[in-house]
């Protein structure tokens, strides 16, 4: 079984690309999520990277501060904010215990950023017309870590309705499809 920390580097792998990939013009533009443009989606996807680092830690993370993360150099952030939240999972003890003010299980808490990073990963990639494929060994912890975690995030509103695919989808089509995702969503047209 891989740690958390290898399975993040791997998930930053595949999301950092996407990350820098995305052309400003984009930024306005729909994504899967329907609750953010690619703007916002960027800025979540950083605040759910910067507060898992302080979970790891055993920090408390502010999950209600929204500051506009498209400033400066805001990929080359992302790609720092990245690292550091590979180094926390790393550090010895992160996936012991529990993590932050959250009482999940500490592996649970990582299952919760790894399926962030990954899922919306694809999400921007979707909607900024880029290729995104993400790393197996992360899918195939993600598909059982995401049916078990599907049910409590329906209730929060995290996750919506699972959304069908036949019987030949993909693994990482079947973790789309748990968060309420369209694994075949296509940007609009201009």
């Amino acid at each position: 079984m891989k740690t958390i920390s290898e399975l993040l580097d791997a998930a930053a792998g595949s999301a950092l690309p996407v990350v820098r990939g995305i052309d400003d013009r984009r930024l306005d533009d729909p994504t899967p999520c329907a609750q953010y443009d690619v703007r916002a989606l960027v800025g979540h996807l950083s605040r759910v990277v910067v507060n898992f680092t302080e979970l790891a830690a055993r920090r408390d993370a502010d999950f209600g501060a929204a500051p506009d993360a498209v400033t400066g150099d805001w990929r080359g952030r992302f790609g720092e904010e990245t690292a550091a939240l590979v180094e926390a999972w790393a550090a010895p003890g992160a996936e012991e215990g529990t993590a932050g003010s959250m009482g999940f299980p500490a592996r649970t808490v990582g299952h919760m950023v790894l399926g962030d990073l990954t899922v919306h990963a694809w999400d921007l990639a979707r909607a900024t017309g880029q290729e995104f494929v993400p790393d197996a060994d992360v899918v195939d912890e993600l598909g059982p870590a995401m049916a078990g975690m599907a049910p409590k995030a329906r209730e929060a509103k995290v996750f919506g309705e699972p959304f069908p695919v036949p019987d030949g989808a993909s693994p990482f089509e079947r973790v789309l499809a748990l968060t309420g995702r369209d694994p075949g969503w296509q940007r609009p047209r201009a």
